[in-house]
């Protein structure tokens, strides 16, 4: 049902766009079928244009949730998934803009709370990665950068967003098996995905007298747009090929995890990181 490498050569520049990719990822268009889990609920998923912020959205929108998806610049695909959303009959508001900057991250919640009337669930997705054989190679900027997009921005974004959300309100935050397992050429992104677990279990303690819940979801290796733009094309070509399923997750094979923790039934789950990672255990 789903490709197993080898894949063809592939290598795109940052951020990667979806239409480019050999196979096309799967994020549950034609397949996720929703039942109202959602229904009434406003959410705000950051990098939902494409890569697993996408396919959580075509869910959400299906379980009946109106969204605003946060993107860089990746127009196109953000377009795509608007037409998704509203083909449900859900409501889907676009917002451009990077999340390195901290006013941009309180613009995208306050925007939320004005065009959607408020905020019930906010998916902190976006992510930035790129591959160094050497710590040498790793520049300053490059450091900085993987930490204002991935952990930073987190922060800002939670922050901001507290104050709108009520009792019953969930936040979730897209770690990685990373977490715990750090590939060393993705040494500035694996720390900060290690961040992201501790910000996790953290938060999940200071909002529970708010009756706000707060979980991760670590994937293992998922086919996005991410891979082909970040990671050597060898490294593409075999992508997946290291984990007892032998291949990688497919975007929409995610999206279930983060319905189920934004779910208002899933009312005692909170502070945990659930792993989707292909048969890999998670420690």
């Amino acid at each position: 049902m789903h490709p197993n490498p080898p894949f063809p050569s592939q290598a795109q520049s940052t951020p990667g766009v979806s239409s480019q990719m050999d196979p096309r990822p799967d994020y549950g268009e034609a397949t996720y079928r929703g039942s109202g889990r959602l229904a009434g609920k406003k959410a705000v998923i950051t990098g939902g244009d494409s890569g697993i912020g996408r396919a959580v959205a075509i869910a959400y929108a299906r379980e009946g949730a109106d969204l605003l998806i946060s993107y860089l610049n990746e127009h196109d695909d953000a377009h795509e998934v608007k037409d998704l959303i509203e083909k449900e009959g859900r409501k889907a508001v676009l917002l451009a803009g990077d999340l390195q900057s901290p006013g941009h991250c309180r613009f995208v919640i306050q925007h939320a709370v004005d065009v959607l009337g408020g905020i019930d669930i906010l998916v902190n997705n976006a992510a930035h990665q790129a591959t160094f054989k050497d710590i040498d190679e790793i520049s300053d900027e490059e450091w900085e950068k993987t930490f204002k997009t991935n952990i930073h921005a987190m922060f800002y974004l939670a922050k901001a967003a507290i104050p709108h959300m009520k009792p019953g309100s969930a936040i979730i935050n897209t770690a990685s098996v990373n977490s715990d397992m750090p590939n060393p050429i993705l040494l500035a992104y694996a720390t900060t995905k290690g961040a992201i677990q501790n910000f996790t279990g953290g938060l999940a303690q200071l909002l529970a007298k708010k009756g706000i819940r707060v979980n991760a979801v670590a994937p293992g290796p998922i086919w996005t747009p991410l891979i082909p733009s970040t990671m050597p094309e060898k490294a593409v070509s075999h992508f997946g090929g290291q984990v007892p399923m032998k291949r990688p997750g497919q975007p929409a094979e995610l999206a279930t995890a983060y319905v189920m923790l934004a779910d208002p039934l899933s009312s005692y789950t909170s502070g945990t990181t659930v792993a989707v990672t292909g048969g890999k255990p998670f420690i």
